[in-house]
């Protein structure tokens, strides 16, 4: 009796102490610390040299046109601004990125305080996106896809709470987010698009209706958004003709490059992905469409279970429109709107209207607000978010392993549906294997085999810098030498770039230090210099492995394929 006394204070004890909040703000921290910890740990990859080295000329030289190749103005104008403030490092370059990826759970506490998801659900979600390899990855990498992700989540924010308070701020913030997205990069129109497909047809069911000057904050919000545009891709004024013809070009780029599919793949590419990096979250979200299909089972089981308040609500409706009690409402859902109990509201009769009267209807006011399960309307958004991102990015023919982001980001609220306790403690034991992955992915400094990298620069890359650096002067004699020019922008060496054809007596002649040449397009030897053979960029090969998956998944292990420099380094000079 004792004993069974002891154990109840002592789980009372750990319930006083572990409240939501203390959680949460764990949970913020350990975000913080894999986002931020060791930022230069490993090299640029390609894709980051460039955007960096963009960014720096756009500081000392102002030179920026908005080019598709490169995507947005965005990144290049915050990545200057820092560099101005800060100075240019490869940390200062990766901080943004990876604010923005930590401020994505403050965006998920907001979707809890307007009672969209419940506090299990919260602490769950915020876990999965604290420690998610893949979204850990992305917010330490100078890519345009993690501020797509922040600005999707804050635009989503930005809406529910214009639903709520039909007020003209959150309209102009929900525009910010939307013309920042815009500005980032050109798949931000893909998530407008699916959010404004869901709008509609809540405005068709009479799930939401809209304030009366909803077309004034439209404009305004729209006219934010497009303002920030102009700005943005005419660099500020400086080049009024990108507004002409910079969407056309960019339509004109991206509908090449989907037809060449030049880095592409099966239509399934993502969820191999998501099935590699963050396979339980993928299970729970598949467990939680399934569950979201099957209601009634679920809800006989946890019949008992307390429910959060809030639950049966209008998305636009003031806090006073069908004012249930929290008694009553607690273990409804929404096949219980038609039950005999007289507690209950009964459901709005059917809408006799022909289809055309409605659509025509859709931005009108309804007489009355539509009731509904607030918690579980926004599961089906989320499920609908999810899986029209997996048809679009399955559809789009270039398979880049940064775009599953944009998937994984709903999945996520998907995985968090029906988040019984049972099921949280489930979640928070297989984060465990999350974290391990998380951790080997991120804190390894040399090269790894893994296919999230796509095209990674080698931490050789490293070890020929301090060659290059030490020795007074350098003569690159290939096309392939990024990310050489971002890590010697400062450097007191000489160097300069030749065609592969480059005359040898010539280079001799020039007293370089070091040469670097492609492997395969390099001389055996070169009198007076001792030849190296260094790797440049390296992948994951999937060839290589596809008769040892098993051993792979869980070993990570395996040949790799790479490009190659031979470096020449004259004898008289001491290597580093």
């Amino acid at each position: 009796m004792a004993a069974s006394q002891s154990a109840e204070d002592l789980i009372s004890s750990i319930s006083k102490h572990c409240t939501f909040e203390r959680l949460f703000v764990l949970i913020f921290l350990i975000a913080f610390i894999l986002r931020f910890t060791a930022l230069d740990l490993r090299i640029f990859h390609q894709d980051e040299a460039v955007h960096a080295w963009f960014a720096y000329n756009l500081l000392t030289q102002g030179n920026y046109v908005y080019d598709p190749v490169y995507h947005g103005p965005f990144l290049y104008y915050v990545t200057a601004g820092m560099f101005a403030l800060f100075g240019d490092s490869d940390v200062i370059a990766r901080i943004i990125p990876a604010l923005c990826g930590l401020l994505l759970l403050p965006l998920v506490y907001g979707i809890f305080r307007l009672g969209y998801l419940d506090k299990k659900q919260t602490l769950v979600a915020a876990l999965f996106l604290a420690i998610s390899p893949e979204m850990v990855y992305f917010s330490r990498f100078l890519r345009n896809d993690i501020f797509i992700v922040f600005f999707t989540l804050l635009f989503l924010v930005a809406l529910l709470w214009y639903f709520k308070k039909k007020s003209w701020e959150y309209a102009v913030f929900a525009g910010l987010a939307a013309g920042l997205g815009m500005c980032a990069k050109e798949n931000m129109p893909i998530v407008l698009a699916i959010f404004g497909v869901y709008v509609l047809y809540l405005l068709w069911s009479r799930k939401l209706t809209l304030p009366l000057a909803w077309k004034k904050h439209f404009v305004l919000g729209a006219a934010v958004a497009i303002t920030l545009m102009a700005l943005f891709y005419s660099s500020f004024g400086m080049h009024p003709e990108v507004l002409a013809h910079g969407w056309i070009d960019a339509i004109v780029h991206w509908t090449s490059m989907h037809e060449a599919q030049r880095i592409g793949g099966p239509p399934y590419t993502y969820l191999l992905f998501l099935a590699l990096y963050d396979l339980p979250i993928l299970i729970f979200a598949v467990y939680g469409c399934w569950q979201f299909v099957r209601p009634r089972s679920f809800s006989r089981r946890t019949s008992g279970a307390e429910a959060p308040d809030d639950e049966i609500s209008d998305l636009s409706a003031k806090d006073d429109v069908a004012s249930f009690s929290a008694k009553s409402v607690s273990s409804l859902s929404v096949h219980d709107l038609n039950s005999e109990n007289p507690n209950q509201m009964p459901a709005p009769a059917p809408v006799q209207n022909p289809i055309w009267k409605k659509a025509g209807n859709i931005l009108k006011r309804p007489d009355a607000p539509i009731t509904f399960d607030k918690k579980r309307e926004f599961m089906r958004f989320c499920i609908w978010w999810f899986l029209l991102s997996l048809l679009a990015y399955a559809y789009i023919g270039e398979k880049v392993p940064w775009l599953a982001l944009h998937q994984l980001l709903p999945m996520i609220f998907v995985a968090v549906y029906h988040m019984t306790d049972r099921k949280a403690v489930i979640a928070v034991i297989v984060s465990l294997l999350l974290i391990v992955t998380t951790v080997s992915l991120v804190f390894v400094p040399g090269d790894i085999n893994e296919p999230i990298v796509q095209v990674q620069h080698s931490a050789d890359v490293r070890t020929v810098t301090e060659w290059i650096e030490g020795s007074g002067s350098v003569a690159i004699v290939t096309d392939t030498y990024w990310p050489l020019p971002w890590y010697l922008r400062d450097t007191d060496a000489t160097v300069k770039y030749y065609n592969k054809n480059a005359d040898l007596s010539y280079l001799q002649n020039y007293d370089a230090g070091v040469l670097v040449y492609h492997d395969l397009e390099s001389p055996d030897t070169i009198a007076g210099f001792t030849r190296h053979e260094m790797k440049q960029a390296y992948w994951f090969s999937v060839y290589e492995q596809m008769n040892r998956l098993a051993p792979y998944y869980f070993f990570r292990d395996g040949p790799v394929g790479s490009l190659n420099w031979a470096v020449f380094v004259k004898d008289a000079r001491t290597v580093v």
